[in-house]
């Protein structure tokens, strides 16, 4: 009988380990997370932080083969999008509205904005050189992943109901 009891305090021991305050296993980081995804086969660039964010300020516009990249946004009033300015550029939509007005008179203008998430993996698929981002749980074989970026706090609860599954 004493086994039996130690193994079932073993069993709930590792099961709290496994738990994370938004759920359990994969599940729970995918809702936590921002993947930024590009289309098969990918464009010719760095994966960094850096990178990245010269993408979507428009300060690399070819990947390293001359491929003209193609940045994408959520619209302006999208929680997703408030929270992947806020983690990759560490900019609200707001400074990164008067960033573009500055650039337009440059001859640049901003990225393309699409209406959803799947709208977003449908372009990106289809597109060569495009670069979006989606809630982590929204990635499929259509799309591949070249970076993740972790949810700002401020905004989890905001997008913990985009993900189904357990939290």
């Amino acid at each position: 009988m004493r086994p039996l009891v130690l193994g079932t305090c073993w069993a709930a021991v590792l099961l709290l380990l496994a738990w994370t305050p938004t759920g359990l296993g994969a599940a729970s980081t995918r809702a936590t997370e921002i993947a930024v995804i590009t289309g098969n086969p990918p464009p010719r660039i760095a994966a960094d932080r850096q990178s990245l964010g010269n993408i979507f300020l428009k300060r690399l516009r070819v990947d390293e083969h001359g491929l003209p990249l193609v940045p994408l946004n959520l619209p302006p009033d999208s929680a997703l999008r408030r929270a992947f300015s806020s983690s990759l550029l560490g900019r609200s939509p707001r400074t990164l509205a008067q960033y573009w007005n500055e650039r337009y008179f440059h001859g640049v203008s901003p990225p393309y904005v699409v209406r959803s998430e799947e709208a977003m993996v449908r372009f990106v698929a289809a597109t060569p050189g495009a670069v979006g981002y989606v809630m982590a749980c929204r990635v499929d074989d259509r799309v591949r992943v070249l970076a993740r970026l972790p949810v700002p706090p401020a905004y989890l609860d905001t997008l913990a109901d985009d993900c189904p599954g357990p939290r």
